[in-house]
């Protein structure tokens, strides 16, 4: 048997959390157009017949704004130190720039296997993949280069199939059946992000969070979920409740639906939206939300 970490690191909105999503064939990690989308560090676990790879989906390394951050960032260059191989994923539709140079340097002194993602070949030529990749290999060398469609599913069998071979030979760490080591409550916040993020788009910066306040089972055979969405200013939660209250109606609805399918039982989400001003540079209030330094 094969088995160890892989870390996926990359600009943000490169296609990390799609990435995966498709392997793993759950959504276990949200996906968003907004840059930064991934805030924590979630472990997906694929197993098969020949072992197992338990996937490390980072924020984007970008140079931080606040605390928030900062604390991103320190996940993402942790992540580095404790894995088996690193997958650098990049988007080949945008042009090599500074982000790119700046996460090379984060591992030019790497001392595990550095695969080299090529993201989104099916919205390019066969060419323009062959002379983006030319570009990263006059950079510095990769153990693996492989071009992919995380949407699509485009060699990504090829790419497992590198990674058990390039992986040490160990145990199964997690039991065959488990997809993901994150709690339940904080998929179910994830879920809850992903649609105000999705449903706001521009209206909303980044600056909303969201905490599961209570979950448990009813006699009825519901689960009953009581989750608050925090916004920074006064003016960002009128958006996020909407007039008569339609977009956090909506919202809610969209994010049952996605939890009803994880959890495989009816929900009633009981969603509130709530203002903690400057948040993200509040040391307690990460704390609270599980962004611990």
């Amino acid at each position: 048997m094969k088995s160890g970490f892989v870390s996926i690191v990359g600009r943000p909105n490169v296609g990390k959390s799609t990435l995966l999503n498709t392997i793993i064939g759950e959504k276990i990690a949200i996906v968003s157009e907004k840059p930064q989308t991934t805030r924590t560090r979630i472990q997906g676990i694929y197993t098969c017949e020949r072992g197992q790879v338990i996937f490390v989906d980072t924020p984007g390394i970008h140079k931080p704004k606040h605390l928030l951050g900062e604390y991103m960032v320190k996940v993402s260059a942790r992540s580095l130190e404790e894995v088996d191989i690193i997958y650098y994923m990049t988007d080949v539709t945008r042009p090599f720039g500074g982000g790119e140079s700046f996460i090379l340097e984060q591992l030019k002194d790497a001392r595990v296997p550095v695969f080299l993602l090529v993201n989104k070949i099916d919205l390019v030529s066969e060419q323009e993949v062959k002379d983006y990749i030319q570009i990263f290999n006059q950079q510095r060398s990769f153990s693996e280069v492989v071009s992919i469609s995380a949407a699509c599913g485009t060699n990504l069998q090829l790419l497992i199939d590198k990674t058990l071979d390039a992986l040490p030979e160990g145990p199964l760490y997690y039991p065959e059946d488990d997809l993901t080591d994150q709690p339940i409550y904080l998929l179910i916040a994830e879920l809850i992000r992903e649609k105000a993020l999705m449903l706001t788009r521009d209206e909303v910066p980044h600056s909303l969070a969201v905490e599961v306040e209570e979950f448990k089972k009813q006699s009825n055979g519901k689960v009953y979920v009581r989750a608050a969405i925090y916004m920074e200013r006064d003016s960002q939660k009128g958006i996020l409740i909407g007039k008569k209250g339609q977009m956090l109606k909506t919202i809610g609805e969209q994010a049952r639906q996605d939890i009803e399918s994880l959890l495989d039982t009816a929900v009633y989400l009981d969603l509130w939206v709530k203002v903690k001003k400057n948040w993200r540079d509040n040391e307690g209030t990460l704390n609270q939300l599980g962004y611990r330094m």
